[in-house]
């Protein structure tokens, strides 16, 4: 009996201590390819690390020398004088790219304030002028909201005849007068 218990006990400690391990042709081979997948995976890193950085520079480079398309000529918000026909406060189509111009921005800085000031030639009695350079400046106002600017962000205000851009009493002149300007505060 003592000796089937000693076989036993010899027999499943040679099993537990006999399990096979696996069988490694050349360690310092599997040791080489572990370091080169680091050294692989390293370089990986350093280059993303790279890539962001240059990428975050370019951005502030590009901040930096960014103009304020207010203050740039070439902007389409250079534009800032929409002209009417006489008597009438529709807008003429050649404006429209103009007006979306200044939508686009005023709803793309919701901050910003801008004041629509409508003008009118000199015919027509004080009271007139001044009801039609409102209708002007309201439909300027109109094709805004109709774009997404928030009313909050506009200003109408009517000058008539008040404030002409032109000083000649021809047609020339009532041509430059029939207007609204498109202004934003400092």
């Amino acid at each position: 009996m003592v000796s089937m218990r000693w076989m036993v006990v010899v027999l499943a400690a040679g099993l537990l201590a006999g399990c096979p391990k696996p069988i490694v042709e050349d360690e310092g081979a599997a040791d080489q390819q572990v370091t080169a997948a680091e050294a692989e995976a390293e370089r990986a890193r350093q280059a993303e690390a790279a890539r962001r950085a240059a990428e975050t520079a370019a951005m502030q480079e590009a901040q930096a020398t960014q103009v304020d398309p207010l203050q740039d000529p070439a902007s389409p918000l250079a534009q800032r004088i929409i002209y009417f026909d006489f008597d009438r406060s529709d807008i003429r189509s050649e404006y429209l790219q103009t007006i979306t111009a200044h939508a686009r921005y005023l709803v793309a800085h919701p901050d910003q304030m801008v004041r629509l000031e409508g003008h009118a030639d000199e015919r027509g009695s004080r009271e007139y002028n001044i009801a039609l350079g409102d209708r002007r400046a309201q439909a300027v106002r109109r094709v805004f909201l109709f774009q997404g600017v928030r009313a909050q962000q506009i200003e109408v205000v009517s000058y008539g005849e008040e404030r002409p851009q032109a000083q000649g009493h021809d047609e020339a002149s009532w041509d430059r007068n029939r207007r609204v300007e498109i202004k934003y505060p400092n």
